[in-house]
């Protein structure tokens, strides 16, 4: 995890919820890639951590309902409140959720929401029956009509009560990559309303049940490229190979495991979106034949019969209207421009990314990348390294200006 820019300043309201605990490791994370971060703890949430923890993590004293009242050069909520460049509340209880949603402001946790401008991304936890309480869902619909707030609903899981099901905050990286991107994008919504469709990770063409043909693609560039998307205020779909990690909330997945199943899958949901990405890492061959038992060592062919896979981004090309914009992805070795801009003619496309997976700490595998941007306007942008979230979001930059 890599901040945007050095020096940011993150507030954070912690209200009161076991679920308090997981906050810590958010400002820690935060703190060690170059932020400032200030909290404020409710009096709820001093019954589930202490001030001295959260103030030995941020290296600054915290701020509590007993410093609201003592005398400041400015008041204290005012001076949060200017300061913050984004406000993140979690976990946000329903009492807190309550209040903000019809503007009561009686600590200085909920003042100082109202003395603020900056965006505020919101992370919910409770319980089960307490979060689908019609009274708990019509004031959280009713905040997020405001565009300051943004949300990051809870999970499903195990709680703290042993109830199984919806109300579990957010996880702490899930959080941190909220932060970021309202760091990046001041809380702007440039892709509200609008359908994004992306491939991700690397398909396998399996032998036997097995073995397969494969490459290395973790699909961390898909997952960033659909959260920076999603954070935007896009309707998100994912399309992924195989991946170890857990699609976020309100991203709707579809796993597949081959390139005929991605094909299919991009096919049937590609009508309906404005923009698609293909940075899926797509195999280019099959096996001729797939066995439905596992071969023995012994009778595995010397010399492998292959058979081409379906090109996706070729189809999507052909079937691409007027108003929908198609992005590709080339990973290449030294040169990555010129077999970039030959797929960019070829396929139909209207931008690329092509990306070396030839550089350190870059490309399959990695939290980060650099690329360059190519579209037939000419244009050519370099991305010099950065995190994966952050590439993403230029590339929608670059998208909105096609």
């Amino acid at each position: 995890m890599i901040s945007f820019e050095q020096g940011q300043r993150v507030l954070i309201g912690i209200g009161g919820g076991i679920a308090a605990y997981k906050v810590c490791e958010v400002i820690s994370t935060l703190f060690k890639a170059g932020m400032q971060v200030r909290v404020i703890l409710t009096d709820s949430a001093q019954q589930f951590i202490t001030p001295l923890t959260v103030a030995t993590l941020s290296r600054h004293p915290a701020y509590t309902d007993a410093d609201f009242w003592q005398p400041h050069p400015r008041p204290l909520h005012i001076e949060l409140g200017e300061w913050a460049d984004v406000f993140l509340i979690a976990p946000l209880s329903a009492n807190t959720l309550s209040k903000l949603s019809y503007g009561i402001a009686d600590n200085l946790l909920t003042n100082t929401v109202l003395a603020s401008k900056c965006p505020v991304l919101l992370a919910p936890a409770m319980n089960t029956e307490m979060w689908q309480q019609v009274a708990v869902q019509r004031n959280w619909q009713q905040l997020l009509t405001d565009s300051r707030f943004h949300e990051l609903a809870p999970g499903y899981g195990l709680l703290a009560c042993d109830r199984v099901g919806a109300g579990r905050m957010a996880e702490p990286a899930e959080i941190i990559t909220g932060v970021q991107s309202l760091l990046y994008t001041s809380g702007k919504r440039d892709l509200l309303g609008k359908r994004v469709l992306i491939s991700a990770g690397g398909t396998r063409e399996y032998l036997d049940p097995v073995r397969f043909i494969g490459n290395p693609s973790t699909g961390k560039m898909g997952l960033a490229l659909a959260q920076a998307a999603r954070h935007r205020g896009a309707i998100v779909t994912l399309v992924h190979a195989p991946i170890e990690w857990i699609v976020p909330q309100g991203i709707r997945a579809i796993a597949v495991v081959n390139a005929e199943q991605m094909q299919q899958a991009m096919l049937e949901n590609f009508a309906d979106a404005d923009i698609t990405v293909m940075s899926a890492a797509v195999a280019d061959v099959k096996p001729a034949e797939y066995s439905q038992e596992k071969l023995p060592k012994r009778s595995l062919p010397e010399q492998l019969p292959l058979a081409p896979v379906p090109d996706i981004v070729a189809e999507l090309g052909r079937r691409k209207q007027p108003h929908q914009r198609l992005i590709g992805f080339a990973a290449q070795t030294r040169d990555i421009v010129t077999p970039a801009r030959q797929k960019l003619q070829q396929k139909k496309l209207d931008a690329i990314v092509a990306n070396p997976i030839d550089k350190p700490n870059v490309g399959f595998g990695s939290d980060f990348n650099s690329a360059v941007f190519l579209d037939h306007q000419e244009r050519q942008i370099e991305i010099p390294h950065c995190s994966k979230l952050q590439l993403a979001h230029q590339l929608f930059d670059f998208v909105s200006e096609l």
